[in-house]
């Protein structure tokens, strides 16, 4: 696993703390009842591309964040496209309609809450 983890690239990395930020956003607004626990990665160069921010999730939305992660450094696309554009849709079809969820209350909810700067990403 730690040959899949190696191949980070500033991108990536950028895009695993969007991914990593709108499931905590949508599992903090959406699960508040699920119990929670750190998520963590044995891996350093994971725990060093998430970054310092420990975030709590239920265990669908760590499971999601973990399938997530995997496509995302499997991708065979370099730049890697947005998911919603790309033509090749690898994420399995249960997490497809997660994540295509968690996207689109998570953008729409930063927007509400101030980040002007999402609505770029959210139409572009």
């Amino acid at each position: 696993m730690s040959k899949l983890f190696s191949r980070f690239t500033n991108k990536k990395e950028k895009d695993l703390r969007v991914l990593r930020d709108f499931i905590h956003i949508y599992c903090r607004e959406k699960h508040k009842d699920r119990t929670k626990l750190t998520f963590s990665s044995s891996d350093a160069s994971v725990q060093k591309a998430m970054g310092d921010k420990k975030i709590a999730l239920c265990p669908n939305c760590s499971k999601l964040l973990n399938h997530g992660m995997v496509k995302l450094l499997m991708c065979p696309y370099d730049p890697k496209p947005m998911c919603k554009k790309c033509t090749t849709h690898c994420y399995a079809p249960g997490y497809r309609e997660s994540i295509k969820e968690v996207m689109r209350f998570s953008g729409i909810y930063l927007i509400k809450h101030g980040r002007l700067d999402m609505i770029l990403h959210y139409f572009l």
